[in-house]
């Protein structure tokens, strides 16, 4: 990224937006982080909870901490995540999330 910098644990000269994005009456909230190169990630918290998302373009969702399972687009099966974990979800499609305790995570959007 150009005058961006990625380190494992933080980012820096970024924007963010001041605006928080905010579903199921406030048991999922993020912010956006604008990277200078146009890419796009969101920082977060889930509370416990069940939840189903959309997504327009393809996104890997890193699980910083908590604990939660996945029903990925055309799968039977849920994934678990305890402690630390990620997962890719296609553009345009669905998924569904069994939070069961705090979960932080990022979600970065990638354009294909």
């Amino acid at each position: 990224m150009s005058n961006s910098t990625v380190a494992a644990d933080r980012y820096q000269e970024v924007t963010v937006l001041k605006k928080a994005n905010v579903y199921f009456e406030g048991k999922v909230t993020s912010r956006t982080i604008l990277f200078a190169d146009g890419t796009k990630r969101t920082l977060g918290i889930m509370m416990p909870g069940d939840y189903e998302f959309g997504t327009d373009v393809k996104e890997l969702m890193e699980i910083q901490a908590g604990k939660l399972d996945i029903l990925l687009p055309d799968q039977t099966e849920w994934l678990s995540i305890e402690g630390e974990g990620e997962f890719y979800v296609p553009a345009n499609a669905s998924f569904k999330l069994r939070v069961h305790e705090v979960t932080d995570y990022c979600c970065s959007y990638i354009a294909e």
